[in-house]
């Protein structure tokens, strides 16, 4: 009989270890990957995904893009002449500014994507440095965690582990919800990100009006937005690892287990404010 209830002992001592280890590994490896996926650039995170992009853009886009240009270049000229006196005062040097604003127009339309890619170059810069800096301290150590736990789990009564058990089935199924909403975050960023892109040609084509103009330059200030977003998640990442590390299994487990989803939930919902934060930083209207 006591044979049999220590096996029962062990197999919930083991169950409990198995689900706070398979938590704990769901947490470090879902964490370990959100540098790797926002230090990408567009075209390194899915080269397929971005020539697809580009591809599109060039060949559907830019027609759009270089009617709205002419629209625009032409609504400039009108402008320009009227503003002296309605014709009456005509200063020839106009011409020469409408040409080079022309020049300049063109030229914009013609490098959108390398434009465009310069901004998330510049962006992913800073994050990949931030990374370096936090990345390594984001992991909660397991070996030491499990090897102690397992210690003050033997010391429980049955009833105690039981109940344990169950919890820790419930914090494992929660902990898995929470790394599918970074997954989430992380991924629908970069849909965001090539669908902002796809378009990019019609913003900047009208750069060069001082009324339209304005629908460019908050098109730059969402690409800014979008590119440095990552530099507010890196910076999430490394809040959460200085606070996952004051986590310590010496004690209270019920404790321990409750700061860590915490913790997680803690980032998720920073990692979630991320985007309106630095859209809102950058002043680019949504």
């Amino acid at each position: 009989m006591f044979g049999l209830f220590d096996w029962f002992r062990e197999i919930l001592i083991d169950g409990i270890i198995a689900n706070f280890t398979g938590l704990f590994n769901e947490v470090n490896q879902k964490v370990g990957e959100i540098a790797g996926q926002v230090g990408q650039t567009p075209q390194g995170w899915n080269g397929n995904i971005f020539n697809m992009v580009r591809t599109l853009s060039e060949t559907v886009v830019i027609p759009i893009a270089g009617m709205i240009l002419t629209f625009v270049l032409c609504y400039e000229l009108i402008q320009m002449v009227i503003e002296k006196n309605n014709m009456h005062e005509m200063d020839t040097f106009i011409f020469f500014k409408w040409f080079f604003k022309s020049f300049v127009a063109i030229f914009i339309l013609t490098n959108t994507f390398n434009i465009v890619m310069a901004v998330f170059d510049m962006s992913q810069h800073v994050v990949n440095r931030s990374a370096s800096v936090i990345s390594g301290n984001t992991a909660i150590d397991i070996s030491s965690a499990m090897a102690d736990m397992r210690v003050q789990l033997e010391a429980m009564g049955t009833g105690e582990l039981l109940g344990l058990y169950f919890e820790s089935a419930f914090v494992n199924l929660t902990i898995w919800a929470l790394t599918i909403c970074i997954f989430i975050i992380i991924y629908g960023r970069m849909i965001e990100i090539y669908l902002v892109t796809s378009l990019a040609p019609i913003p900047l084509a009208t750069m060069v009006n001082r009324e339209w103009g304005s629908i460019g330059n908050n098109y730059l200030k969402s690409l800014f937005a979008l590119g440095f977003q990552g530099f507010l998640i890196m910076v999430c990442v490394g809040i959460y690892a200085v606070l996952i590390q004051t986590i310590t299994f010496t004690g209270n487990i019920h404790s321990a287990i409750w700061s860590c989803i915490g913790y997680t939930v803690l980032l998720v919902v920073a990692l979630m404010r991320t985007g309106n934060l630095s859209k809102s930083i950058f002043t680019a209207h949504g």
